[in-house]
C-alpha cells in the first residue's frame, strides 16, 4: 500500500484549484512499533509545516470502530489545515521537510491523505 503521494498525485491535486484552502484528512495505519516512529515524524512535521501556514487541528488515536467493514479501522487520525493546496505542495517539496519523510514511511503500512473543504 502507498503511504506517500507520487508526482502524478501532486499534479492532479494542484490541477483542481492551487489556491484553495484545505483541511487534509490523514488516516494512518502503523507498522509494528510505528507509533513511536510516527511521533518523531510528527515533531519534524510541526516544525516545517508552520513555515507554510499549516496548522494541526487534531491528532488522535483510533479506538475500536462503531461502524466499519473489516480492515477499515485506523490507528490514528490527523487533520491539518493548509492555507492552500499550493502550500501543501510546496511543503512536501521542501528539502527540510523531506529530511524527515523517512520516519513517516517507516512508521506506516497504509495511509489515506484526502483533502477536504467545508460544506
Amino acid at each position: 500500500m502507498a503511504v506517500n503521494p507520487t508526482g502524478a498525485d501532486m499534479k492532479a491535486f494542484l490541477a483542481e484549484d492551487p489556491d484553495q484552502p484545505i483541511v487534509m484528512l490523514n488516516l494512518l495505519r502503523f507498522a509494528e512499533d510505528g507509533e513511536a516512529r510516527y511521533d518523531e515524524y510528527a515533531a519534524h512535521f510541526r516544525e516545517t509545516a508552520a513555515e507554510y501556514g499549516a496548522e494541526v487541528l487534531y491528532f488522535g488515536r483510533g479506538l475500536a470502530p462503531v461502524v466499519a467493514e473489516p480492515g477499515q479501522e485506523w490507528d490514528a487520525v490527523l487533520l491539518v489545515s493548509y492555507p492552500s493546496r499550493r502550500a501543501f505542495s510546496d511543503m512536501v517539496r521542501d528539502p527540510a521537510y523531506q529530511d524527515g519523510t523517512h520516519l513517516r514511511t517507516q512508521a506506516l503500512v497504509e495511509a489515506t491523505l484526502q483533502p477536504t473543504v467545508p460544506r
